[in-house]
């Protein structure tokens, strides 16, 4: 079988910083916390874990001090470095930069709707670190939606302001902004605020072609992964013969029953790596079958 990997999916810049900060504060000796997984691939976090980085969580920020700790590039809401330069902890921060700006944006937005009574709105998942930085902001004053379903929860007869988590799917976005136009008395209540990373949603038009021209496709990515969960369903729409794995073990030799071509590629928490680990396990099965 010919076995190619995808050369435009892995680490977006954002995670490629994190983890580049995080190696260079490992180089100095001793630990570095991370607050929340640095990445979402556990194969990635178990490599970082061995060289000393330790993934903690909010509940143990409290009883640390004098140490340090990494900010990792979902961003963090402003009570986390609230309560780091209180316990004198020395932060590195890996916040991604597009995250950062996107920030700033929510809060300004906070501000143009406190002004008329209206509504912020963020597409994206719930509970996801990068949209729990994002509600922090404004202290949680914001309405965040998945799907359509989610948009029962505003009230269309004041303005509303619409961003979206990075990593959110533009046709859904789309969706939801044509929706809301059609539900509020004038287009002008409606403020449309694409902060999609268009580094991240260039990817899906990418992969529909890439998963069209192979009789198999393993996706790997984390299941923690928001981003990677998006992607597969893309690929799973154009090849029903798309498998989402986390790590070589999981590959089942009768996924490849008469296929002469396999495509690897897998999420922006998806390290190079690992693709390549996944391809030479593909190889060695084709010895076999």
């Amino acid at each position: 079988m010919r076995v190619t990997i995808d050369d435009k999916s892995g680490f977006c810049a954002g995670v490629v910083r994190a983890i580049s900060e995080a190696e260079r504060a490992l180089e100095q000796g001793g630990t570095v916390y991370s607050l929340g997984d640095i990445v979402h691939n556990r194969m990635e976090v178990q490599r970082l874990e061995a060289l000393g980085l330790k993934t903690i969580t909010h509940s143990h920020l409290a009883d640390l001090e004098n140490c340090r700790i990494l900010i990792r590039a979902h961003g963090e809401p402003p009570t986390t470095y609230t309560l780091a330069e209180s316990k004198n902890l020395t932060i590195i921060d890996a916040t991604c930069p597009v995250v950062a700006a996107l920030q700033k944006r929510v809060k300004r937005a906070h501000e143009a709707m406190k002004s008329c009574n209206g509504t912020v709105v963020i597409l994206g998942k719930r509970g996801h670190a990068e949209v729990v930085g994002l509600t922090g902001q404004v202290d949680e004053d914001a309405v965040v939606v998945e799907s359509a379903a989610d948009l029962e929860q505003i009230d269309f007869n004041s303005p509303i302001y619409f961003l979206s988590q990075t990593t959110q799917s533009v046709a859904l976005f789309n969706e939801l902004c044509d929706i809301m136009r059609s539900r509020l008395a004038d287009n002008s209540m409606l403020t449309v605020d694409d902060t999609i990373c268009r580094r991240v949603s260039s990817r899906e038009e990418h992969l529909r072609n890439f998963a069209r021209s192979f009789d198999v496709v393993l996706f790997v990515c984390g299941r923690k992964s928001s981003n990677g969960k998006v992607l597969f369903e893309i690929c799973k729409q154009e090849n029903c013969r798309c498998y989402n794995i986390e790590e070589p073990s999981e590959i089942n030799a009768s996924w490849f029953k008469d296929a002469q071509s396999v495509g690897v590629c897998g999420a922006t928490s998806t390290p190079s790596w690992l693709m390549h680990r996944v391809a030479d396990a593909v190889e060695h099965i084709s010895k076999e079958l």
